[in-house]
Order: structure tokens, then sequence, then C-alpha cells
């Protein structure tokens, strides 16, 4: 039986991690999880009914960290686990150290951030490279970020393992029509169409600032449409917010979460994520939950998109920063029936085949149990 500790930080809801408590080989594995967090969260309580150990350290910013670090040393010292496995960037930072001084021989970090430090934050990546040499492994999520770790901080590709997260397809095939009609009353209660919908934080790179005049557009020709924005939050919210008011006032509505993410997807007629370049994407779980979701995308090629997202096969693929592009795409969806039928059914075929939750479990557990 391995000792597996995952260190988490500033996650209410994941269903990621909630993937793992459920599906780890408990005849394998012996799971505890330590989370940095200002309080209780969704996913303590639901890892706590699972009957896993779960320890939680209050934590409100980086002016923390160095308490965090002492009191995550002394929960490893009890818990005794022989594999750390931490997951974004101060949990890293605090967990990685912890568990260095209180003798952990293996310690595992999920890179999920991509060249974002070297863009927009360039002293922080000292502390990349700090949690890079911490590490005995690393998760890249996809090839970009393999490429940023390999290329621009000079990580020995060998300590690095491409692991993609997953989803349950079932999730979102099983959705009962109740809770979509609940969904509908409370966020398009006038039944407008069509609905694009966006889930993306309010941030620059996110591209949303490209969405929203391509969505104007739409509206001359479809003055019904609705336009639905969930993770209506983040720091490029003023801007965004700028544009939005442009707009008719019953033509959007901001979400600021919904904790029924599968069910949301079953009200786009449309589903939008444009990410300004290649790189800015470490992944985007949204490319393939709305796939999962069978719901027509229009996409820029960011993160894991790259990697299998084929224009006209899976999706609708336009160039970055290109409003019209992304308006010329909602027409081709509006108009085009027989074609965009088909490119639902590839791309519910190739999320199912390459990106399951089982799958990422099945490799997780395979690092795991290397020897090292």
């Amino acid at each position: 039986m391995i000792r597996v500790t995952y260190i988490i930080s500033s996650i209410d809801k994941a269903l990621e991690f909630e993937q793992v408590a459920e599906k780890l080989d408990r005849k394998k594995f012996e799971l505890s999880f330590i989370l940095m967090n200002p309080g209780g969260s969704a996913l303590e309580d639901f890892v706590r009914a699972l009957g896993i150990p779960v320890y939680r350290i209050t934590y409100t910013g980086k002016k923390g960290l160095p308490l965090a670090i002492l009191k995550i040393m002394r929960l490893l010292r009890k818990i005794k686990p022989q594999t750390v496995h931490t997951h974004l960037f101060d949990a890293s930072l605090a967990g990685l150290m912890a568990a260095k001084l209180a003798g952990v021989k293996r310690r595992i970090s999920t890179r999920h951030h991509s060249d974002y430090h070297h863009t927009y934050f360039p002293h922080a990546v000292k502390y990349d490279r700090l949690n890079n040499r911490l590490s005995t492994d690393i998760i890249a999520i996809s090839k970009v970020v393999k490429n940023v770790l390999v290329e621009k901080e000079h990580v020995p590709a060998k300590k690095i393992s491409i692991i993609h997260h997953g989803v349950i397809p079932e999730d979102f095939a099983t959705i009962p029509d109740s809770t979509v009609k609940q969904l509908a009353e409370k966020y398009n209660p006038g039944q407008q169409r069509p609905v694009v919908g966006v889930i993306s934080r309010y941030i620059k790179l996110k591209g949303i600032q490209f969405i929203i005049p391509a969505f104007r557009r739409l509206l001359e020709k479809y003055p019904g449409a609705l336009l639905i924005l969930a993770n209506a939050n983040g720091s490029y919210a003023k801007e965004i917010r700028q544009q939005l008011s442009l707009l008719p006032e019953k033509s959007y509505i901001e979400i600021d979460f919904e904790k029924d993410i599968c069910a949301l997807y079953r009200l786009f007629d449309i589903f939008v994520h444009v990410p300004t370049s290649e790189s800015c994407e470490a992944f985007g779980q949204t490319y393939i939950e709305a796939l999962a979701a069978g719901i027509p995308s229009v996409f820029t090629l960011s993160g894991i998109a790259g990697d299998f997202i084929t224009n006209e096969k899976n999706a609708l693929v336009v160039p970055y920063k290109d409003s019209d592009a992304i308006f010329r795409a909602f027409e081709k969806i509006l108009e085009g029936k027989k074609e965009i039928a088909e490119m639902i059914r590839e791309g519910k075929q190739d999320v199912a085949a390459q990106f399951t939750a089982d799958r990422k479990i099945r490799s997780l557990e395979q690092l795991y149990l290397q020897q090292k």
C-alpha cells in the first residue's frame, strides 16, 4: 500500500480531484488530502464523505506561506506519505518545500499553468524554477506545458510525464431533464434562441473581448439571441462589462458560479472558447467538456486544443483575436445541420478516446507505482 497525500490550494469545488478521490485504487493506494483554503470547501466535504482523511490549512494569501510550510511539514511527519502530489502554484510552493523538509522522497507536482508567469509576471518564474527543482516528477497537462518546462525552464524531459485532464462522458449523457429545465428557468426564462455559451474567467488572455463584438453582430440577424457568461469574474471584468453595456440588457446574463456545470452546457446552442495565443492556455478543460456535452463549438487552438482539435472535424477553429471569424463561425453552426451533426459526433468520439477520467487515473496510478 502506497500512501499518497494530495496538497491543493485555493479550490472550492473541482471535478478533477473528486475523480481522484472516487477512482484511485484503494487496494493499492492510501489517499489523504491537505487543503490550503481560507475556510471550508465543497471539495473538503466531498472527500470527507468518502471517508478519506482531509486536513485544512487556513490560508488566505502568500503572506501566510511560511506558516503554511511549517504546518504542512508537521502534518506530513504525522501522515508519513511515500508520495506527495501538489496542485496549483501556492500549494506547490508550500507543499514541495514542506515535503522536502519532512523527508518525503517522492514529490510530484502537476503544472497547471503554461507561460503565464513568463508573459505577465517574470519575477515569479524563479518560483516556478524552484518548484521544478523540488519536484522529483512533474506532470505536464499538455504538450504546450511540457514545451514551456523544457524549452523555457530547462527541465530535463525525463522528469516530465504528460497526463491529460479527463471527464466522465456519462456525466454529460445522464443529466436529468428536470435539472436542465431548472437551469433554463433560472438563466433563460424567456427561452431566447440561439444561446451562445462562454465558460471562462474574465481574464484578458481568455479572449472574451473578441466574443462580445461577434455576438453583437449575431444579434442583428437573431434579435432573440442570448449570451451566457459563466465564471464571470476576474482581473479583466471592468473592460468586459464596458463591452457588455453596449448590448441590449436582456441579451446577456453573467453567472458568477454554477455547480451543475455539466447541465449548464445543455443550455447552449453554441459554445465558444477563444484564448489569445497558442500557449496562454495550459489545458482548457472547457474544450473537452463542450465536446463531451455535444455542443457545436468555436475554438482557437490553445493548450490541449492544439493536440487534437481539427477545423470542421470536431469543432470550428478561428484565428486568435478575430471577432469577424468568430461571427462567421456562429453563422456556419446555425446554418449548417448535417455537417454540424457530424462534427458533434466526432467531438464526442475524440473525447471518449483520449480524455476520460479513467484514463487519467490509470496514468496517475502507473506513475505512483514507479520505483525511483
